[in-house]
């Protein structure tokens, strides 16, 4: 009897402990499983593309002055030219131009002008050594090669540019004065802007030279001249 009555309270205890066992976690066991990878999303067909950042730029129109397609420039120029012994007067011409390529062009010009007293004359007034009388134009036509080099841009404030070139020239002719025709050779220099594509603006220098034996002797003659010129292109 005494052996039934502690199986009894064996099998009560049993029944109350072990229930609360089962929520006890052995010390490898602080970390839950990991739960299972989900399987990567299948792409949606009907999703909008992405959107594409374009960014905003702020374009300029900038217009650069070029030398019209024709090649014929023709104009004129305004200046002063300083001969030997009749000091310095003013000389004006026409200038007529054929642009070979881009570097290098001809040049046919003619000029004119009128020339002052001979310091003999200043010395003695009314006197008439060379018989010219009222007749003092001297006037001169020739044909040259030139060469542009340095081809540039000149800058007028911030948003005007300009095309330029410096360029070089040389060449033959005639110059004739007191009844009296001489060959001369020509050569000098100078600056070109293009204000537009059909305009151009030149500063030039060049000497003319040639023999004159008009004070009784032979001597090379140098007539300096310095001018500005305004041509077109057509």
């Amino acid at each position: 009897m005494e052996s039934r009555t502690r199986l009894l309270l064996l099998t009560l205890a049993a029944a109350t402990v072990l229930p609360g066992c089962a929520s006890l976690r052995w010390p490898w066991q602080d970390k839950p499983p990991p739960a299972a990878e989900s399987a990567p999303a299948e792409p949606d067909d009907n999703a909008p593309p992405p959107r594409v950042i374009e960014p905003e730029v702020e374009r300029r129109k900038i217009k650069v002055a070029k030398i019209d397609q024709e090649n014929i420039e023709v104009g004129g120029f305004y200046g002063v030219m300083s001969v030997d012994d009749f000091g310095s007067n003013p000389v004006y011409g026409a200038l007529l131009t054929y642009h070979v390529t881009e570097d290098f062009f001809f040049r046919a010009e003619a000029g004119e002008t009128k020339l002052g007293m001979t310091s003999f004359e200043i010395l003695n007034p009314g006197a008439d050594p060379l018989n010219l009388g009222s007749d003092r134009r001297l006037t001169y036509y020739g044909l040259s090669l030139g060469y542009n080099f340095l081809p540039g841009e000149v800058f007028l404030g911030r948003n005007l540019a300009m095309n330029s070139a410096f360029y070089v020239l040389g060449g033959v002719g005639s110059t004739k004065f007191a009844n009296d025709e001489r060959f001369t050779l020509n050569f000098g220099g100078g600056y070109r802007v293009l204000p537009t594509d059909w305009l151009a603006v030149s500063i030039e220098v060049q000497d003319r030279v040639y023999e004159s034996d008009i004070f009784g002797k032979n001597e090379l003659v140098n007539n300096v001249e310095a001018y500005l010129g305004v041509t077109i292109f057509f």
